[in-house]
């Protein structure tokens, strides 16, 4: 169960501020649109911007409290793409949903340059898996636009970081880099209500750096800002299906698994869950709330 720790009530964005969920309450589910032609489990499905706006609102109306637009595959192995490729696949998908629909949109970028242009167009959040390191130019943006940021724990880059990664202690490493990184926004100018922090599952880890990760994920709670986990049909989820059913598992499959988990991980408290499939996700979160024992029912 979630420990005791002072809970930040809101997360702070460029123009307004998202109320982040009680001790008693489910996660907000950050919803995924891919404009690339290459991600690992949607890969051009959403590549146009007709389909990608259309996706957007639907994921929307599943109960999205969040839109993430990314133009750019961060799949494992996959190559960095050109700031104005990436620009060209998000730009228009970002400037429609930020205009026809209140939710706030995040752009999921490491480019400076892109982070920038989506802000001027509506985007509120920066996410960057670099943890804003990535860009020097990228704190500056952030800084003086006053975006919400989520800065994400990454060892390695996308084309290096499932090459043997290692450490002695994940969660307790991990825990610290995010710790370390928060300070350095603080005293690069960032207000700490505009921080949210992600341990980067799938990022460099391992099967059971994932799984251990997954565990303890409570444990980053007392960093004192959001917390957002992005395990959703990540491929250690794809491995407990085959160890499971004995066979490779279907994108489907994938999102049983990831609804299956969020369930624990909104147990223990955590802030902000960024999945593929939203409406399965909060319908598991809805059943799990529901069944849910409390110490006042006891």
């Amino acid at each position: 169960m979630k420990p005791h720790v002072a809970d930040p009530a809101e997360w702070q964005l460029r123009t307004r501020s998202v109320r982040l969920p009680r001790s008693n309450e489910l996660p907000l589910l950050m919803g995924i649109v891919n404009t690339t032609p290459d991600s690992f489990s949607d890969g051009g499905l959403w590549s146009q911007t007709r389909t990608a706006v259309a996706h957007g609102l639907s994921l929307i109306e599943a109960g999205a409290a969040i839109l993430d637009i990314g133009g750019e595959s961060t799949r494992p192995f996959s190559d960095p793409v050109d700031p104005e490729e990436e620009w060209r696949r998000v730009g228009e998908v970002v400037r429609i949903l930020s205009h026809e629909s209140d939710c706030p949109i995040s752009i999921d970028t490491s480019k400076a340059y892109v982070a920038k242009r989506a802000l001027e167009n509506g985007a509120e959040i920066i996410n960057d898996v670099t943890g804003l390191e990535g860009d020097p130019a990228m704190i500056q943006i952030a800084s003086e636009t006053g975006a919400g940021i989520c800065a994400m724990h990454m060892q390695g880059t996308p084309k290096t970081m499932q090459i043997n990664p290692t450490y002695e202690n994940v969660v307790e490493e991990i825990h610290n880099y995010l710790e370390d990184r928060k300070n350095s926004l603080l005293s690069a100018g960032i207000a700490l209500e505009s921080i949210c922090l992600d341990p980067g599952i799938g990022f460099g880890k391992t099967h059971s750096h994932n799984i251990e990760l997954m565990k303890h994920a409570s444990k980053f709670l007392d960093l004192k800002c959001p917390i957002l986990i992005g395990h959703s049909r990540k491929g250690f989820l794809g491995k407990l299906v085959k160890q499971t059913l004995h066979k490779e598992a279907s994108l489907h499959e994938r999102d049983i698994a990831t609804a299956a988990t969020a369930c624990s991980l909104a147990d223990q408290g955590i802030h902000i869950l960024r999945v593929h499939d939203v409406a399965t996700v909060r319908l598991a979160l809805a059943a799990y709330a529901s069944s849910r024992t409390t110490e006042s029912q006891l």
